[in-house]
């Protein structure tokens, strides 16, 4: 299974942004982390962070033919973007919206997540271990 992740804005300031948050470990260590799981899923990944809106919407159209599924964390797209949320809608793929805080729980302004009505699954509030979940129930979901 071949799976895109595309992580957006601000996610590779972690460890150094907003720590009571998003805690200590790094944008790298995410990444290790992320293929670490992949290979033990016997998944294809590929890790993409971007804090253009433009540059997200274009992989996830190239992900279209070339990828099964998409985990997206949209950052603060998530509650603005609605390019992002019909560029997935457009590629007709499974996607898996992550986040590493609970968004829920957090800023009136960050409940509203436009990815969550494209998503079919959302996963928020387990740190780098949501990124686990995430690519276990596609690989359960849609075989390895």
């Amino acid at each position: 299974m071949k799976i895109l992740v595309l992580n957006g804005p601000n996610l590779n300031m972690l460890g150094i942004r907003e720590k009571d948050i998003y805690g200590e470990q790094t944008y790298p260590e995410l990444v290790g982390y992320i293929e670490r799981i992949a290979e033990d899923e016997s998944a294809e990944i590929e890790i993409y962070q971007s804090n253009h809106e433009g540059i997200l919407i274009d992989r996830i159209q190239e992900a279209y033919g070339t990828a099964d599924a998409i985990i997206i964390n949209g950052g603060g797209y998530t509650h603005t973007s609605i390019a992002i949320m019909d560029a997935i809608k457009a590629v007709q793929l499974p996607a898996v919206e992550v986040h590493l805080s609970d968004i829920s729980s957090r800023e009136d302004f960050r409940k509203l997540s436009y990815l969550s009505q494209v998503c079919e699954k959302t996963i928020m509030g387990k740190g780098f271990a949501g990124y686990a979940e995430a690519i276990r129930y596609l690989c359960e979901k849609y075989g390895k």
